[in-house]
This record gives structure tokens, C-alpha cells and sequence, in this order.
């Protein structure tokens, strides 16, 4: 919520009216990400009586709640591994509450949720992928390396294990295989020795000290581009912490599974390692299942999704400078067009 859309305020914080101006909420702060383009990525099949619309990663329910505006006949099943989310969320979609459910849940529990709600097919599924903006605010959750904080890193605060127990525990090698693999960390092997290294004179704990050790443990010269010497540790380590790309792989064949004939689905990826299984499931799933001389494509066997996206899109100019977080997101989306070998 902005300034103007507050209220001017007097010397003594009050607005114009004399009521004292109430201090901004999470969700009022947060900016979904390229909000009216995923609105019109997905409202077209909400518009019917009995729609159903998967929120797989609720956050403060920015998204949900656009399209509960926007799509009136709808209803919403959210999903969130993190209970201070779902708290939050709940709050600011009080409002639609007879057309929301929300549920604690990993999204690749998907086909467990929707077997215990009742629902046999969805109309639309959202991923809004990576930490999400109260994660990333919230200093005491460790997410950021910009702040000093707990070594934390779990989206689910009831999950057992932390990136301190990661940091504190894994070997040197499995140490580099995460940063190599997860964080596309060229000086991975070099990171890790120099924790494991320091872990023997005292455990991590916190942030700050692993920011500095990363900083140091880079080439001087490789530090000047690319941005903050350990962003790629840290978000190595909270997909290690949270499992994030293996809950992808498995998450997003059941999403496709799950919709209905015309049902939609909208990816958004904030770095490659998540855009590529996203663009690897759905376009394996734009592929028909028949040799490629065949002159024709038997009924039942067209492919089973339809691309809505052509590659992977980007912000634009204006949602980069109202939002500066969505400047490395990527949203693909596509339709499914096949059921029971029929396409329609």
C-alpha cells in the first residue's frame, strides 16, 4: 500500500481525518510478482461456476487474492509449508473466506490434498517458486546474507533441519557438490574446505560469519561482477535445507496430472536450475508419445498440453521499477488440451 493510498499525515502521525495511521502489515508491504500477467495467464479457465484455483505456494496470498477478486465463481485451495504464512495469508483473505481452504503442505503433497478435500480435477495452479518476501524480510529466518541472523533457512519452521545443521555436519565434498550443483558455484571445492576448515575451531551460527567466509574464500577479482560474493552459497544451501528442486521434480508431473481439460498451469522461476525442470515438464508434456514419421497422430495420442507462453517471460520495464524482486523471474504457462484421448 502506498503513501497516497494511506493518506497524507500530520506532525503527530495521524491522517488527515485525525485517525492515527495503523503501521503496514507484511501483505501490505509485499508486491506480488508480474501480478496482472499471471492474472491473464490463468483467469480464463476460472471463469465458471465451481472453478478451482491451486495456490501451490501461498506466501501472504497476493496472487490468491487478485484472483478471488477477479474470478468470482472460483474457489481457492492454498498451500503453505511455512504456518506463519498460512497465518498471514488467512488474515488478508478473510474477505473470500467461504471460497478459500488453506492447508499446511509441501506443494508436492498436491495429490494427497486434493484426494482429502474431494476435489477430482483443478481448473488452475500457480507455483510461485523460491523465498518468499516475508521469508526474506524476516531477519530472524537467515534467508538473506545482506543481515545478520540464525543460520535457519526452512520455509517449514517445524522441519528438523536447519542450514546451521548443513554448514555444521556435511563433509567437504557434499559441502561442494550442493554449492556446485544447486548454487553454480565455480569455487565451490574452495568454499567448502574453508568451512570445514572453520567449523573445527567454532560452529556456524549465524549469517554474518558465513557471509565474510565466502566473501574471503573468492578471488578478489571474481567478486567484482555478479553481485554479493555469497548469494550463490546461500541459496545452495536453503534448496539443500528445504529439498527445494527434488519437491519440484515431483510436484509439477502430479500438477499437470491434476488439471482439468482446459486447465491451466503458470510456473514462476526465479533462477535456471528451477526454470529448467519447468520448462522440461511442460514441454514434455507438448510432445506426442508416437514416432516422429508417423504421417498421422493417432486420436489419444495428440499431446496432452498446449504452451501459453512463447519461451519463458520476463517483467517489463515497469514491474522492475515498482517491484525489484521480480527481476529475475521467469513464468511459463501452459493449457491442457487433452483428456481421456480426446482434444478439444
Amino acid at each position: 500500500m502506498s503513501g497516497e493510498e494511506r493518506g497524507a499525515r500530520d506532525a503527530e502521525g495521524r491522517d488527515v481525518a485525525g485517525t492515527p495511521t495503523p503501521e503496514p502489515t507484511p501483505a501490505d508491504r509485499h508486491v506480488p510478482v508480474m501480478l496482472d500477467r499471471v492474472v491473464a495467464l490463468l483467469a480464463p479457465a476460472l471463469q465458471h461456476p465451481g472453478a478451482v484455483l491451486v495456490d501451490a505456494t501461498l506466501g501472504l496470498g497476493g496472487h490468491s487474492e487478485a484472483f478471488l477478486r477477479s474470478c468470482p465463481q472460483a474457489r481457492l485451495i492454498g498451500l503453505d509449508r511455512d504456518p506463519e504464512a498460512l497465518r498471514l495469508a488467512g488474515e488478508r483473505l478473510a474477505p473470500y473466506a467461504e471460497r478459500v481452504t488453506l492447508v499446511h503442505a509441501v506443494y508436492d503433497e498436491l495429490p494427497r490434498v486434493l484426494a482429502d478435500l474431494g476435489v477430482p480435477a483443478i481448473d488452475g495452479i500457480l507455483f510461485d517458486l523460491g523465498v518468499s518476501s516475508m521469508q526474506l524480510d524476516e531477519a530472524d529466518r537467515g534467508f538473506a546474507y545482506a543481515q545478520d541472523a540464525p543460520l535457519d533457512m526452512r520455509m517449514d519452521t517445524t522441519a528438523p533441519t536447519t542450514a546451521a545443521d548443513i554448514l555444521n555436519t556435511y563433509s567437504a565434498a557434499e559441502l561442494a557438490r550442493i554449492l556446485f550443483q544447486y548454487g553454480e558455484e565455480k569455487f565451490s571445492r574452495r568454499i567448502a574446505d574453508r568451512i570445514v576448515k572453520a567449523r573445527e575451531t567454532e560452529p556456524f551460527t549465524n549469517s554474518a560469519r558465513l557471509s565474510e567466509l565466502v566473501r574471503d574464500a573468492i578471488p578478489q577479482a571474481a567478486r567484482r561482477t555478479g553481485g554479493h560474493p555469497a548469494k550463490r552459497t546461500f541459496q545452495a544451501l536453503r534448496i539443500e535445507v528445504n529439498g527445494e528442486l527434488e519437491v519440484l521434480r515431483r510436484a509439477l508431473p502430479a500438477a499437470v496430472a491434476a488439471l482439468a481439460l482446459h486447465g491451466r498451469i503458470v510456473v514462476m522461476s526465479y533462477h535456471s536450475l528451477e526454470d529448467r525442470i519447468a520448462k522440461q515438464t511442460l514441454a514434455a508434456a507438448t510432445k506426442t508419445d508416437v514416432p516422429d514419421d508417423l504421417p498421422v497422430i493417432p486420436a489419444g495420442h495428440e499431446p496432452y498440453l498446449k504452451l501459453l507462453t512463447r519461451g519463458a517471460e520476463r517483467p517489463t520495464e515497469e514491474e522492475l521499477a515498482e517491484n525489484p524482486r521480480s527481476a529475475s523471474v521467469r513464468v511459463r504457462a501452459a493449457e491442457r488440451v487433452r483428456e481421456k484421448g480426446l482434444v478439444a
